[in-house]
């Protein structure tokens, strides 16, 4: 696949495509098309008949826009793309969406578009590689040994997260970590040396990266050869910085920002094809280019070697090949769901009035003994966000990554993206924590993780104004409610060790969904419960106390304020009202139950009310239009959490006064 004809046939297949959907990003494809084609044909470890083998090299397009690109190079070596999904470029249902998808597409390892973020994922898979290969690998064994490779342009490496992450893999010398950089000078609105004109290739060093180029990106030639000898280099990642002509092979508008977004037009397109001395009509390519261009044959001998080899592997080491298996899998041990009764057991009976956040640490060291795939970290607030283990190893290059905890340091967003890739490579369960003020940095890693249906863990801490003397600027407010709204995302407030333990394993046991658990600075009083009712937390919400089966009043809390709640409903059922008390920890788990047990919990023709200290508007969901919402539509106060639980009306009295003025 080394010949200009294929990387032709990358240029037509991606303009036809673009130009029938009428939208689309021509330019990069055109312009890396021999970047493409001598990657995927000379180096890269792949099978098109076996998208997910294990061993495999993994690609990522964090340039997501130039999708065409990966799509035309996935039907071209024979992945299950053909022309006909090529010509759906776009459209509904199609297999070729607009920038690439993970779990559309066979061959696409990574949802990629927001621009940055593919290239951190990458830093998480060869974070994931390494360790892995440490934990698996055998004298003559290597069972985990692959690259990962990303193709980035300009405006992945504008975007902050670049900075996190290729930081962060300087340091931890990823050495199977290459980045091609389509260095091509164009973004979207026009020739950038107006606001990206940094020395890359100095800031790369400055990383600690092995810095290849300028080559000519067009020149197979010297793209094989940097390729070459980024794989040489195993102490330090590797940027190969490719000068290349966005658009190329288009006469009017190669090299400029009018091929960058936007269809080349049909009278454009004839003359590319007379450029490029290209006869053939629209999405038809030669056979002999398709047999060129095949790596069917190429892939099933490197998987049948790789088999050859794993089933010595399982030979000699039974217990290991069968663990190495379950994990890449994302496969939990069979007694997982044991384990967490065991461990809801364990919490009941301890009966500790502790933080939230210690007891998640608590729910860490536990599930830690069950499972060696739990792979965790922060961002620079290990010992506030209580995130470590008592037996877990800081992992860095020093120790050759001998451990399964990372100190991200402040780069909340790229450790949340990471923590993608290292749950999308198989073989880790990964967590990360930092203040739950700092979930709005990592915002869009958290809405990837939900999109791609993935379930990494996002760990948050010091949950509200509880927080206390740092501030407004450090006390979330409406960040709770707001990754509420985040689809397919399940958010978690634990009340106490019982509901955290829940809480842990109700997310580890996920394979499709993320969990963010919140957590508290202060301390939460435990509560007792019933084995029924431990078992319904995992519900949501659920009755934590009634004394009545058919109450006139319901109220619902979370977290912190579910002591307060309790408090309050112990007086209104001394003063005779019939009264039912519900804790709802996680509002996105309690709503996919069934309506019969939601109007259980929460009956028809009651009065309804909801305490908790950040914004009130997603309550009236639950309590009705002219239902009470005892909440916080405003920033806090710098001072202890103590006073400003009491400022803000978060005390038993005036907690009783607004629901009594309520009931009237």
């Amino acid at each position: 696949m080394s010949s200009c004809s294929i990387a032709n046939a990358i240029r037509i297949l991606s303009a036809d495509a673009v130009e029938k959907a009428k939208s689309g990003h021509p330019g990069m494809p055109m312009g890396m098309a021999e970047i493409g084609s001598i990657l995927w044909s000379k180096h890269l470890k792949h099978n098109p008949s076996n998208p997910k083998f294990v061993n495999r090299d993994r690609f990522i397009l964090s340039n997501g826009h130039g999708s065409m690109l990966l799509y035309s190079l996935l039907h071209l070596t024979g992945y299950n793309v053909t022309i006909d999904d090529l010509k759906n470029f776009r459209q509904f249902g199609s297999k070729t969406p607009g920038h690439p998808e993970y779990g559309y597409t066979d061959g696409v390892e990574t949802t990629t578009g927001p621009l940055g973020q593919g290239l951190a994922n990458a830093v998480g898979m060869a974070i994931a590689e390494k360790t892995l290969a440490n934990e698996f690998n055998r004298p003559g064994h290597d069972i985990v040994d692959h690259h990962t490779y990303v193709f980035v342009g300009d405006g992945c490496l504008m975007e902050g997260i670049s900075h996190e992450v290729c930081s962060l893999a300087g340091t931890m010398g990823l050495g199977k970590l290459i980045v091609l950089y389509d260095d091509n000078g164009i973004s979207i609105d026009g020739e950038i040396e107006g606001w990206f004109n940094e020395n890359v290739a100095k800031r790369f060093e400055a990383y600690n990266w092995q810095v290849l180029g300028a080559i000519d990106g067009h020149d197979m030639v010297q793209i094989d050869q940097a390729i070459a000898s980024a794989k040489r280099e195993h102490n330090r990642p590797s940027i190969i910085i490719c000068k290349t002509k966005i658009g190329k092979g288009s006469p009017n508008k190669a090299g400029l920002e009018e091929s960058h977004g936007s269809p080349l037009g049909e009278a454009e397109l004839k003359l590319v094809r007379k450029e490029l001395n290209w006869p053939h009509q629209a999405f038809h390519v030669p056979e002999e280019i398709y047999q060129e261009a095949d790596c069917k044959k190429s892939g099933a001998r490197l998987e049948n070697e790789w088999n050859s080899q794993f089933a010595v592997y399982n030979t000699q080491y039974p217990d290991l090949a069968d663990e190495f298996i379950r994990r890449i899998n994302h496969e939990l041990p069979k007694n997982f769901e044991q384990v967490i009764n065991d461990g809801l057991k364990l919490a009941n009976d301890k009966k500790e009035t502790i933080a939230t956040r210690k007891a998640s640490l608590n729910s860490i060291e536990f599930f830690a003994k069950h499972l060696p795939e739990l792979f965790g970290g922060s961002a620079d607030l290990t010992g506030s966000n209580l995130t470590r283990w008592s037996s877990a190893v800081t992992s860095n290059a020093e120790n050759n990554f001998t451990g399964k905890y990372i100190s991200y340091g402040v780069r909340e967003f790229g450790m949340s993206a990471i923590l993608n890739g290292i749950y999308l490579h198989g073989g880790f369960r990964p967590f990360g924590g930092t203040f739950l003020m700092f979930s709005e940095y990592a915002r869009n890693a958290l809405r990837m993780a939900s999109l791609m249906q993935i379930a990494p863990i996002f760990v948050y801490t010091h949950d509200s104004i509880g927080l206390g003397e740092d501030g407004p600027t450090h006390q979330a407010v409406e960040q709770t409610a707001t990754l509420r709204l985040i689809p397919n995302m399940n958010t978690w407030r634990p009340c106490d060790t019982v509901e955290t333990l829940a809480a842990w394993g109700h997310a580890l046991s996920l394979a499709n969904t993320p969990s963010c658990l919140i957590f508290s600075r202060q301390n939460l009083k435990f509560i007792e419960r019933d084995d029924a009712t431990i078992q319904n937390i995992a519900k949501g919400g659920y009755i934590l106390s009634s004394n009545s089966k058919n109450p006139q009043v319901v109220i619902i809390a979370t977290g912190s304020e579910v002591e307060l709640a309790m408090n309050a409903y112990e007086c209104l059922c001394a003063s005779g009202k019939q009264v039912q008390l519900v804790s709802m920890p996680s509002t996105s788990v309690f709503d996919i139950q069934d309506l019969a047990y939601k109007q259980q919990v929460i009956p028809k023709n009651t009065k309804v009310i909801a305490i908790e200290a950040g914004v009130t508007g997603l309550w009236h969901k639950y309590v009705g239009i002219d239902g009470l919402v005892i909440g916080l539509d405003r920033f806090g106060e710098s001072a202890p959490a103590k006073d400003l639980f009491n400022h803000f009306g978060f005390t038993t009295e005036k907690v009783l006064t607004k629901i009594n003025q309520f009931l009237g």
